[in-house]
């Protein structure tokens, strides 16, 4: 008996949808099913969308490639598209739809984000590692600070003196402590990146690099083994190299970004990853970082674009996960949980800081996610 697709791989992909051969390649070598994946391809109406499904069809794996005219033939067959504004336009939010059409189909148990600019370490049995590690648990290193964040960067800090993009100012110079114990069942697992680490547009300019990459490299040596970070401290999470189990999927929306009026963008996935680690703080689950790693080969860009994008956030950022923290410790699912998040946000006094109207609209938004995850679900 044929397997069955049991993994949707998300892409947001308008430059490279090439680079999905060589995990292809890397599933083959390592002796992994490719049969269980379906590659979900998410773009724009003016790329070549043919030849992407040309590209699947060549690999010989299943999937589906959508662009702007695609997603909104798939929002009219699910009569969902009322709500189809919770996606923004040419965002790598558009990840978003990848997890409503993921939620559509139960066959997929697990989601893979990657971004195109990334390749597997030939090392790592990419796919396996991953998927071997979802829904089980793993003694290792876990890691607090008295600031409550952990910087996923920790292990080698001393060498390069990186935090990554979406960690708070506010929150450097920690203390760190480390406790070795076995984790929660593992929800979802970010593989973390070599060469060009996953910085924001002032610690670039910091590193003295106007071509939104770095100097400062990050090398295998620097993440020896996986770690978590302790109940009740947030750390960044990059959808660049991530796995993740359907169920946490109610409360991983990637938010609006790029398509609105204040301009901000580039807080799609810091912010969703602070929703996913409190509910799994809520819920008794755990999220593993470490391995395994993909190499990050992040195109010229222009810094101060990318600057451009992230300064009316910045304050916000410092605060949107005081909020969270003031949610509930616990709840009854995933949908539950963002549920009491939403109040959370919707509560906390933002009007001190910059742009605090972006929260009226990400409270909207969060609502809206909610409304068609249960309205999809009623239609399984």
């Amino acid at each position: 008996m044929p397997t069955e697709p049991d993994t949707c791989i998300i892409t947001p992909t308008v430059r490279n949808p090439e680079f999905i051969e060589e995990y292809i390649q890397n599933a083959d070598a390592n002796g992994f099913d490719t049969d269980r994946l379906f590659v979900l391809m998410v773009t724009e109406d003016f790329c070549d969308t043919g030849g992407m499904r040309d590209l699947l069809d060549r690999l010989g794996v299943e999937g589906a490639v959508f662009g702007g005219k695609e997603r909104d033939a798939w929002y009219d067959e699910y009569g969902v598209s009322a709500y189809s504004d919770i996606v923004p336009a040419a965002s790598h939010a558009e990840t978003s739809f990848g997890l409503l059409y993921m939620w559509s189909r139960p066959e997929f148990e697990y989601g893979i984000f990657l971004d195109d600019d990334t390749a597997p370490h030939p090392e790592f049995d990419f796919f396996g590692t991953h998927l071997d590690t979802l829904g089980t648990r793993e003694t290792v290193e876990h890691v607090s600070s008295d600031e409550q964040w952990v910087n996923v960067l920790y292990q080698n800090a001393e060498r390069h003196g990186l935090y990554p993009r979406g960690y708070p100012y506010s929150a450097m110079d920690e203390a760190v402590e480390t406790e070795t114990k076995e984790t929660d069942e593992i929800v979802a697992v970010q593989g973390l990146w070599t060469n060009i680490p996953d910085l924001d547009a002032v610690r670039i300019l910091m590193d003295g690099d106007l071509d939104g990459q770095a100097q400062t490299l990050t090398r295998e040596s620097d993440f020896p083994y996986n770690f978590a970070a302790a109940e009740g401290d947030f750390l960044t999470v990059c959808s660049m190299n991530l796995s993740f189990r359907r169920e946490i999927i109610p409360a991983f929306y990637q938010f609006p970004m790029d398509d609105n009026e204040w301009g901000i963008g580039r807080f799609d996935d810091i912010w969703s990853g602070l929703t996913l680690k409190k509910a799994a703080d809520m819920l008794d689950k755990s999220i593993l970082n470490g391995h395994p790693l993909c190499e990050h080969n992040k195109a010229e860009r222009s810094t101060f674009k990318d600057l451009t994008n992230e300064v009316p956030a910045l304050e916000l950022n410092e605060h949107f996960w005081e909020a969270l923290a003031a949610a509930p410790d616990d709840a009854d699912d995933y949908a539950d949980a963002y549920e009491k998040m939403i109040d959370a946000v919707d509560e906390y006094d933002f009007s001190p800081y910059d742009n605090a109207e972006f929260i009226d609209l990400v409270v909207e938004k969060m609502n809206r996610w909610l409304v068609v995850i249960r309205e999809l679900q009623s239609e399984k």
